[in-house]
């Protein structure tokens, strides 16, 4: 997908948009509903979520509207289990697998376009793509520039420590600590808000984790299904997720607001949604039956 020759710099400078707001699961709920694939309806919680406005359709369009199109759609493919890069160096994820199928129910091609997500927003502004999916954040703020699809993901932000670390157990406890997170984020947004925190933030969520398993940091805030993960993987060594999540927050596919696709999209997601393809896509990615979702992503408080 796209990307004139802005440079990276810019296109932070353009994109400091984030997520967040409270929650009420556990620490051990979440795992429980993330490592068994038990209790699905009531885990995924966590960012700032928008009102019902964020997710709106434009009126009048239809999903021919992409039909025999080509959409280009960026992704940052380093948030597993939403998206990476497989061991043939292919685009994998969940998000990779839920737009493939989208394409395919509105009748169009998906071309991907790999971008660091700091870079997506102004990209969808400048309409050098056509949508960007990567786990981003229903918000407010965001929708004040860019469009949202309704709802695909339910989901919410966790404090990752080290597994000797006895003294970060909540929110409280970060108050006045080094904290890592990923730039443009809702993860970003919430340390920024800790009383006395230092905020350290890394161009990706791999990076953000690894500066906490080298006692760099003491804790990072991020999404609680890519932080688990991590942790589940192996990947990343040494950690542990502690306390409560602390927001709810809805993933949607960004597009330029106001995009003729909006529609489309909508109609795509809403079309797989019923006939059972995003349970399939679900329980590939998280051994788990998928929540219900609603038509728009709840307005919350933080």
């Amino acid at each position: 997908m796209f990307q004139p020759k802005a440079t990276r710099s810019a296109l932070r400078a353009a994109a400091k948009l984030s997520r967040k707001a409270p929650a009420l699961m556990t620490r051990s709920h979440f795992i429980k509903y993330f490592l068994t694939g038990l209790g699905t309806a009531a885990i995924l919680s966590a960012c700032e979520n928008s009102g019902s406005n964020t997710s709106s359709t434009s009126k009048g369009n239809s999903q021919t509207a992409t039909a025999g199109k080509t959409i280009k759609v960026a992704t940052e493919p380093a948030f597993a289990p939403f998206e990476s890069k497989g061991s043939g160096n292919e685009l994998v994820g969940f998000d990779i697998d839920l737009i493939k199928a989208v394409g395919q129910a509105a009748g169009s091609t998906i071309e991907f376009q790999s971008l660091p997500f700091d870079g997506m927003i102004p990209a969808l502004q400048a309409n050098t793509v056509d949508a960007a999916v990567s786990a981003i954040t229903i918000t407010p703020e965001r929708a004040q520039t860019i469009s949202f699809s309704r709802p695909y993901f339910k989901a919410g932000l966790a404090i990752a420590v080290r597994q000797d670390n006895t003294t970060i157990t909540n929110l409280d406890s970060l108050k006045g600590k080094k904290i890592a997170v990923q730039i443009g984020t809702t993860g970003s947004k919430k340390a920024k808000s800790i009383s006395g925190a230092q905020v350290r933030e890394f161009d990706s969520t791999p990076l953000a984790l690894q500066e906490l398993a080298n006692g760099n940091v003491d804790a990072v805030i991020n999404d609680a299904p890519v932080t688990l993960d991590a942790i589940k993987s192996g990947n990343i060594k040494g950690l542990k997720v502690v306390g409560q999540l602390l927001t709810e927050e809805y993933y949607g596919i960004a597009l330029p607001k106001n995009s003729p696709n909006l529609n489309a999209i909508n109609t795509a997601l809403a079309k797989i949604i019923s006939d059972g393809t995003y349970a399939q896509i679900y329980k590939k990615w998280f051994n788990a039956e998928a929540p219900k979702l609603p038509e728009t992503a709840p307005a919350s408080s933080s």
